[in-house]
């Protein structure tokens, strides 16, 4: 059997169920201009994906890539959210 598919697949979930939280306080402690870490993290996932052999693992890698890029977007949907007061804003944060 084959199960490079069901672990791509359970990764893939994971990973996108770890970076929502992640995006939420990104965005609470420092704003939209943490926007680079998520692009700096999607190019090094990126070329990882790039240079491993092993399918399953380069696979993985490339969804982290993808899903850091996405949250560049979301980081900034974000801060909407928190504008329209469906999120907590940061008192500390201007």
């Amino acid at each position: 059997m084959n199960f490079s598919g069901i672990i791509i697949g359970l990764a893939t979930f994971l990973i996108i169920g770890l970076f929502h939280p992640i995006v939420i306080k990104a965005e609470y402690h420092f704003g939209k201009k943490c926007w680079w870490a998520f692009a700096l993290a999607g190019i090094a996932f990126g070329a990882l994906s790039l240079i491993i052999d092993n399918i399953t693992l380069a696979s993985i890698a490339g969804v982290t890539a993808f899903s850091s890029f996405w949250s560049i977007h979301e980081l900034f949907q974000q801060e909407k959210r928190v504008q329209k007061g469906w999120f907590p804003k940061n008192p500390k944060r201007k």
